[in-house]
């Protein structure tokens, strides 16, 4: 069972597609939501969520805070559980009486088809690709991310703990890695554009 852990939809139960995804685990989501509230990067913020599956990043986010989301899941039966997951964000933010709805939008597209089009910018990207995803492929997603990054912008991307670490585009700087038994986080930041 996967749901939100804290902020105004805390203890919602998320929706999750049936097969081909690989859900964050509810230790390793507030590892990473711990380190981004103290760091504060959360209020108002936008956040794109990419290979989003049940949207669970993005829509914990927008729980804590962060002003607009941006799920992005190419497979139509994962886009359509981050669709009524963000239905269900958007209702308990109206219940919860906080003033400020976020804006959620689901992108049902590729990831690179995505980046290479819009004109949405972040300030905190999630990358939590498949783990077979190619270090090639995960090479183009960052360089297609950076222009969608505001100065300052956060960028983490999970990964297996066998995995490399990725290769960051110029404008991005490794920030610190994090294991969590499988899982690898890597924390990168924008550099000086």
């Amino acid at each position: 069972m996967t749901r939100i852990i804290a902020g105004f939809a805390g203890s919602l139960t998320l929706h999750v597609p049936r097969s081909g995804t690989r859900p964050t685990s509810d230790r390793v989501r507030e590892a990473i939501f711990s380190a981004l509230e103290a760091r504060d990067e959360l209020t108002g913020a936008a956040v794109l969520d990419l290979y989003a599956g049940s949207g669970a990043l993005g829509l914990e986010a927008a729980s804590r805070g962060a002003s607009e989301v941006v799920l992005v899941e190419r497979a139509k039966p994962a886009a359509e559980v981050c669709r009524r997951n963000a239905q269900a964000i958007e209702r308990a933010a109206k219940s919860a009486a906080t003033g400020v709805t976020p804006r959620i939008r689901v992108a049902a597209q590729a990831v690179a088809a995505y980046l290479e089009t819009a004109v949405f910018t972040a300030d905190v990207v999630f990358i939590d690709p498949p783990y077979d995803l190619t270090e090639g492929e995960l090479t183009r997603v960052l360089e297609l991310v950076v222009p969608r990054l505001e100065p300052g912008a956060t960028v983490l991307v999970e990964r297996s703990s066998r995995s490399p670490e990725p290769s960051w585009p110029d404008a991005v700087e490794r920030d610190r890695r994090r294991d969590y038994g499988e899982t690898a986080l890597w924390w990168a930041r924008t550099t000086e554009r």
